[in-house]
């Protein structure tokens, strides 16, 4: 699951305003390279809406299914807040909703007695045959 914290106005190429909305993944701890300690975070991205601003207010704190997931992408430079630092990325964290199950029955989804026929249960004249256990 994820959750929307929080959503920022922005402005295209053509200087017309939009809302995205940013959406934050479930905590995780980390082991910090430089200091051998365990930190709490969690990953973060935006998605674009088509919401006025009154609809990103009232989405705040709503959970959706999915999770935030890491994509590659072209090299790209980035400055790290906290240390000013400027490091290179190919990589960045988008969302990615839960799959939906299509109607592709398999063992696991059909009713357990259906998992237990076998084709040579039927006859071609569509009458069952007797089931022989030998």
């Amino acid at each position: 699951m994820v959750r929307i914290i929080d959503y920022q106005k922005r402005q295209n190429e053509n200087e017309e305003s939009f809302f995205v909305l940013e959406l934050q993944g479930d905590i995780a701890m980390v082991l910090s390279q430089t200091t051998g300690n365990y930190y709490a975070t969690a990953k973060r991205t935006f998605v674009t809406s088509t919401f006025n601003e009154e609809t990103c207010k009232s989405l705040l704190g709503k959970e959706l299914p999915g999770s935030i997931v890491k994509e590659e992408c072209d090299p790209f430079d980035h400055v790290v807040e906290e240390t000013g630092e400027e490091i290179t990325l190919a990589h960045r964290w988008v969302y990615s909703p839960d799959e939906v199950s299509e109607a592709k029955p398999d063992s696991t989804t059909l009713h357990p007695e259906l998992q237990k026929a076998k084709v040579e249960q039927f006859s071609e004249n569509g009458v069952p045959e007797p089931e022989m256990n030998f």
